[in-house]
């Protein structure tokens, strides 16, 4: 499904702080300097509008979330919706999640990875720019703590079989472990908008969560074929 057009970003709203550039990001990665406390830390992949980096954060205060959008308008959106609520838990970026994965995050730092709708890039052709990618599988891997869990949904059934195979093949991540469906309290009582849409129109979600296992070395991006 297109994204909808957004309403008009507020530009009076204070930023800073929340909203990131590529250059805002400590090198080495330091959490600390980015929360101003040590907390467990949440990355969600491709962030769209922001309905669950907004919901997570206020319902978890004990965790970090940080965001990701490669969509500079969206990313400011996201981080708008964390600003009005106060959220001093959640911080935005407007960059390239392969790139932060791949350069910046050190091994074993994140507990938890959310990737939710991504672009299915339809054509076979062009399957190799899916986020879902081998270096990328093999970094989330390297990321994760020890029991940290990938959640990963979408409303395409071949992209899901198509990465249930990738991680199977290619990480040592257990799973898949089933997500049920819970019915909708409200009208934004979902996980995201593009699950509200699909859930709405009667389609199906597809939804898996993996977990790295408690123990064992771990893996890097080089020692995994692309896929």
């Amino acid at each position: 499904m297109p994204r909808r057009a957004l309403r008009k970003l507020d530009p009076t709203i204070d930023l800073s702080g929340i909203l990131l550039q590529p250059e805002d990001v400590p090198r080495p990665w330091d959490a600390q300097r980015l929360f101003g406390r040590t907390a467990p830390l949440q990355v969600e992949v491709g962030s769209g509008k922001g309905l669950f980096l907004e919901n997570a954060a206020a319902a978890d205060p004990a965790s970090n979330f940080f965001g990701i959008e490669v969509a500079g308008k969206y990313a400011r959106r996201c981080a708008e919706r964390l600003a009005k609520r106060s959220l001093t838990n959640g911080r935005m970026l407007a960059g390239d999640a392969l790139w932060l994965f791949r350069d910046v995050l050190p091994d074993a730092c994140v507990a938890d990875v959310h990737v939710y709708f991504p672009d299915p890039w339809w054509k076979a052709r062009h399957h190799k720019r899916r986020v879902l990618n081998g270096p990328f599988v093999a970094d989330v891997t390297r990321v994760l703590l020890p029991g940290g869990r990938l959640h990963f949904w979408t409303d395409v059934r071949e992209y899901y079989e198509a990465t249930l195979e990738l991680l199977a093949a290619e990480t040592p991540l257990e799973g898949p472990h089933s997500v049920d469906a819970r019915p909708a309290e409200h009208d934004l009582d979902y996980r995201t908008h593009f699950e509200r849409r699909t859930r709405k129109a009667g389609e199906p979600v597809y939804r898996c969560q993996f977990t790295k296992p408690a123990a064992g070395p771990p893996v890097s991006a080089t020692d995994t074929p692309a896929g």
